[in-house]
Parts: C-alpha cells; sequence; structure tokens
C-alpha cells in the first residue's frame, strides 16, 4: 500500500532523513520509534507532503505522491487521515463540528457530515460530549476529538505523530485506549509514531527504529524487543526490562 524509496530531507546542515526505504502492507500497524530528533515525525509528514522531502519516492496506492501538484495532492490526502501531536482544534467549534468540518470541506452534504461525525465520536467514546467545545473536554478527550476527526474520513491509511506526546501522563491512558481498540478493529492501515513502548508491543505488527535519519532496525516486535541488534533496539530492550 505504501511504498517509500530513498527518502531524504534536511533542515539546513541538519540530515533528518538520510535516504529512508520503507514498505506498508494494507492492513498493517507499523510503529515508529526512536529518539527524540531522529527523524520519525519528519518521515511520517513527508507521507502526505506536510514536509516537502527533498529527494526520493513516496507511493501510495500505486501513486507517485512527490509528483502531485497541489490539487492532486489535495484529492490524495482525502484517504489518508493524520492525528497530530497537538489537537488543531478550532476554539469555537463543538467536538461534533470540529469533527464534521473537514468533511464539509470535501463537500460532503450536511446531514451526512454530522452523522459520520457522530459515529466516529461515538467510536472514540465522546457520544456524549458532541456538543462541547473543546475548553470543555479534557487533553485526553480533545486528542480523541482529533482521533474522530481523521477516523470520520473512513481513510485507507493513518498517520499519528505522537498522538499522546502533548498530554499529561494522567490522560494518556484513555487515549491508548482508544487506539488499542482502533488497531483491533483492522482493516485500516496505520503508521504510529510513538514513544509508548508497551503500546508498541501489544498493538504493533512491525516495529521500526530509527536513530539519525536512517532506519537501523525492523521486525515484529518481540523480535526486536526481546533480541535487538541495534543500540537503540538495546536500549528499548531495557527499558521494557526495568
Amino acid at each position: 500500500m505504501l511504498k517509500i524509496n530513498g527518502l531524504t530531507k534536511s533542515y539546513g546542515r541538519k540530515k533528518a532523513l538520510n535516504g529512508i526505504d520503507l514498505e506498508v502492507a494494507k492492513g498493517e500497524t507499523l510503529v515508529l520509534m526512536g529518539p527524540s530528533g531522529c527523524g520519525k515525525s519528519t518521515l511520517i509528514r513527508c507521507i502526505n507532503r506536510l514536509t516537502e522531502p527533498d529527494a526520493g519516492v513516496i507511493q501510495f496506492g500505486g501513486v507517485n505522491i512527490t509528483d502531485l501538484n497541489l490539487s492532486q495532492l489535495l484529492q490524495v490526502r482525502r484517504r489518508i487521515g493524520f492525528v497530530f501531536q497537538h489537537f488543531n482544534l478550532i476554539r469555537r467549534l463543538t467536538a461534533l463540528n470540529n469533527v464534521s468540518i473537514s468533511l464539509r470541506y470535501q463537500g460532503v452534504k450536511e446531514d451526512e457530515a454530522n452523522r459520520r461525525a457522530e459515529a466516529a465520536l461515538q467510536k472514540v467514546g465522546l457520544g456524549h460530549k458532541l456538543h462541547e467545545v473543546p475548553t470543555e473536554l479534557s487533553g485526553g478527550e480533545q486528542q480523541r476529538v482529533g482521533i474522530a476527526r481523521a477516523l470520520a474520513l473512513e481513510p485507507e491509511i493513518m498517520l499519528w505523530d505522537e498522538p499522546t506526546a502533548s498530554l499529561d501522563p494522567i490522560l494518556v491512558g484513555e487515549v491508548i485506549e482508544v487506539m488499542e481498540e482502533l488497531v483491533k478493529e483492522g482493516g485500516t492501515t496505520m503508521v504510529i509514531v510513538t514513544h509508548e513502548l508497551f503500546f508498541a508491543k501489544r498493538a504493533a505488527d512491525r516495529i521500526v527504529f530509527m536513530d539519525k535519519g536512517l532506519i537501523v532496525e525492523a521486525g515484529e516486535p518481540r523480535e526486536v524487543l526481546e533480541y535487538p541488534t541495534s543500540e537503540i533496539g538495546r536500549k528499548y530492550h531495557h527499558l521494557l526490562k526495568h
């Protein structure tokens, strides 16, 4: 479904991505892990060109995303859900309208957009908070609205950029629980950037470790966490055991 070849990205002299090759199969849950600054968020943002890569090829469903003009890219983005680290909710809108507005932008009629938005909010456990604005919601609830916004698009692939990083540790669990439920349901391909080691162990089909803009190890969770071959893998193995 997703194929990346030779992807590079630099910020000044710093190489954030140094020639990434990666394939993600349809229905797979792939987790990207590694130290802060290793390039994992840059990689995930390059997939739908929220960040423009310097070189390389990104193919999604057989379409070369790196060759598309803006109009074509916007069409492809309709098939890609994105959950941001920061919630990016519109403060004056209710949870329902924060989710439905992206559908309205795509030309979905109001009744259908609201129906899909409500269904998505029900799925993340917020069916009772449809008409509350972000200031009336906890951080965990706001992130769940962000997840519902991505889900309502009925995407073929969902990209998650450290969805728990902005949350108080007490609230992380409720978002992780929603993520695990969505993974269990299957059907949607997921690429998840996270530091949540125990979530990765339970939910991932495959874990990819990155360091200094490179993929240094990849494999099934048990393989890379129990028998790591990279320095980064050994650090995660140590964390898991303590």
